[in-house]
């Protein structure tokens, strides 16, 4: 600890700014740390000259967070309460400072490690999204045990902020106060316009304050601004902000309708077919792991962690071009099942959550189908139960209801962390449905394919530790599908029945494409009718899941109107499929063999599927260019409105 006694009057504005100035430097560092961690994913094209682009870059956000969550220990710093040698004031000081940059570092180190599961910075919607979880403390033990040299590393920084503390050194004889009064209001005055134009990020007029979109200004991928970005901006920017902002792509609404509605008027003459609909949404089940989607990965020796779900995929429909649109598992719910894609921010952590919404479940109850929802962990549990309720499933079965099953192992299957292993649960769920009424549609999400990546005892040696932590535990779960498939097979009403299987998002990868801004994407969707003797095949289209809805709806021969931004992709032409997601501020929007990144003004990318590493950046070079940016931006302005106006149905 230092002081700037022989600075007089001017003192306390000079240890203000040395104090400030460190704190950049640990800023620096987690990003420097944030790199390091998760540098697989940040390699692409990664040159020191592009490099030095990001950090100047990060400067700029960085000094908006480090103003804004200092403006405390700033003004505490320039009130003229030093003057009288006050020692606990300037202790208090002292610790107001080490205390708020000591939190910003831990939270930037947490977003180290929770940056691979998401490939974004963490927003607010973090607090809601785990509000109704209470293994939460369990979750932070097992990852601060997996990550001890964070821990040491945050310890060593808040020393070292408390050590290397600068105070002002005045002593009040020496000080005429009045004079010294008057010097800190003037300090303080001539900061505040400083700290306005940092937060802000520029003195000029034109500048708005900045927001998590402008790091895409110094990056070449989507993925890379979560390196420019840091974790308290991105947390104070999305407080009390409107998630949903109407664009004005068309003010003509006609014009937009006709080149993209939501709502779905079918022209089917065929008598509807009310088969049993069955969907399996598989926790962080990426399309990586399954060996019979990778037929060219790694030379064709590929063999992946799936030999049960291979089995499976040699007797269904799948794609060739399979995507999730969001990368949580609350992205995945309104995706699959109302075919509502995540933008901006996860639907049903927004007040859009509210509104009245339709989905697979609710349709098919006005069909006289009989609806239920499974999900092995406790009532309440990421707001799934909430979420399935409004969107139509007449019950829903978790951890409390599997535990009051005597036929099965009750609490002693649950994993300890989330849910009931897999294993067990999914046995339950094909009980549960041989006790139903046909027709019926239901839905389960399953839980240990998931950090903490432990499959039950008796399995360690049957799954030991292979190529990621992650492997072992698909290996479990798929194992698990395959005796789910083998009980529902000896069901009666098994060949009755539609299964759609695919999963919440993708997770860890250790394969370059996983990695890229679309690979991180790609989730399976595959479509098993046991009992309709229609062909397996591979079709060479391009599936999302807001296409499960729109799909199943067509092959039942759903007769009515109904609401979706999907497609039902198995009566849809190759060159007319299509997906989208969001990832960073930037919308990807995916068609006949290419790949287009809009930032919501203009296209700052446009890569060809088959430039799989996305090395090859060809905007404003092709002509399909401005009828992809017209389609994408009807997308958006439909999505916008219909959020904001609560219009998510057939009007």
């Amino acid at each position: 600890m230092k002081t700037f006694r022989r600075l007089g009057l001017l003192a306390p504005l000079a240890a203000t700014i040395c104090n400030l100035l460190m704190v950049y430097v640990t800023y620096f560092l987690a990003r420097v740390i944030y790199l390091i961690l998760n540098y697989s994913y940040f390699e692409q094209g990664l040159t020191t000259g592009h490099l030095m682009e990001m950090l100047m870059g990060g400067l700029v956000f960085d000094t908006s967070a480090i103003l804004v969550t200092n403006i405390p220990y700033i003004v505490l710093m320039l009130l003229p309460l030093h003057y009288k040698e006050n020692k606990p004031y300037q202790q208090i000081c002292r610790w107001v400072f080490v205390v708020i940059n000591g939190l910003a570092f831990a939270v930037n180190l947490c977003d180290t490690v929770y940056f691979r599961y998401t490939m974004r910075r963490t927003t607010t919607t973090v607090f809601s999204e785990f509000s109704n979880e209470g293994n939460l403390g369990s979750i932070f033990l097992t990852e601060a045990l997996h990550h001890f040299y964070l821990i040491l590393i945050f310890a060593l920084v808040v020393w070292g902020l408390y050590k290397l503390y600068v105070k002002t050194g005045l002593k009040w004889k020496e000080q005429c106060w009045w004079r010294y009064d008057l010097v800190t209001l003037l300090s303080l005055a001539a900061v505040a316009p400083f700290v306005v134009a940092g937060i802000r990020g520029g003195f000029t007029t034109a500048v708005r304050p900045i927001t998590i979109s402008n790091a895409n200004q110094y990056v070449n991928r989507p993925t890379e601004a979560a390196l420019v970005l840091n974790t308290p901006f991105s947390l104070y920017r999305t407080i009390g902000k409107a998630v949903f902002v109407v664009p004005d792509y068309y003010g003509d609404t006609k014009e937009m309708e006709r080149i993209f509605s939501p709502v779905h008027i079918p022209n089917d003459s065929v008598p509807m077919m009310k088969k049993n609909v069955v969907v399996l949404i598989v926790e962080s089940f990426g399309r990586e792991y399954i060996g019979a989607l990778n037929a060219t990965l790694e030379n064709g020796r590929y063999k992946g962690y799936t030999p049960h779900v291979d089995s499976l995929i040699a007797k269904s429909i799948t794609f060739t071009h399979s995507y999730c649109n969001g990368r949580k598992s609350i992205d995945g719910m309104p995706s699959i099942l109302s075919s509502i894609p995540m933008f901006v921010e996860p639907f049903f952590l927004t007040p859009a959550s509210m509104n009245k919404v339709s989905g697979i479940a609710s349709l098919l109850v006005a069909e006289g189908y009989q609806t239920a929802f499974f999900h092995g962990a406790q009532r309440g549990s990421m707001g799934f139960q909430a979420f399935s309720r409004a969107t139509g499933f007449q019950e829903y079965y978790g951890r409390e209801d599997y535990n009051d099953d005597k036929r099965f192992g009750g609490d002693d299957d649950f994993d300890g962390m989330w849910a009931i292993w897999d294993e067990p649960f999914l046995q339950y769920y094909a009980t549960k449905m041989s006790e139903m009424k046909e027709p019926f549609m239901t839905a389960v999400f399953t839980a240990s394919s998931h950090h903490p990546y432990v499959v039950p005892e008796k399995y360690k040696e049957v799954f030991p530790e292979e190529g990621i932590i992650m492997h072992k535990c698909i290996r479990y779960t798929d194992m698990a599908l395959g005796k789910f498939f083998e009980t529902a097979s000896r069901q009666p009403w098994y060949n009755n029945t539609i299964f759609v299987l695919t999963s919440d998002h993708t997770n860890l990868s250790d394969h370059d494409y996983y990695q890229t801004d679309l690979g991180g994407f790609c989730s399976p969707i595959v479509i098993y009718e046991p009992g309709s003797g229609r062909q397996p095949e591979m079709i060479d289209k391009i599936a999302q899941q807001i296409d499960i809805l729109p799909t199943l709806m067509g092959m039942l021969h759903y007769q009515k109107p109904f609401f979706a931004f999907g497609i039902d992709v198995l009566n849809t032409p190759a060159e007319d499929t299509w997906a989208v997601n969001y990832t960073n501020g930037i919308y990807q929007y995916v068609k006949n063999g290419y790949v287009l990144q809009f930032d919501g003004q203009k296209s700052i990318g446009m890569y060809a599927l088959t430039d799989s590493l996305m090395h090859h950046n060809v905007v404003n070079r092709l002509p399909q260019q401005q009828t992809y940016e017209r389609e994408l931006k009807a997308i958006i302005q439909q999505y916008m409105e219909r959020m904001t106006q609560d219009r998510l149905g057939v009007e």
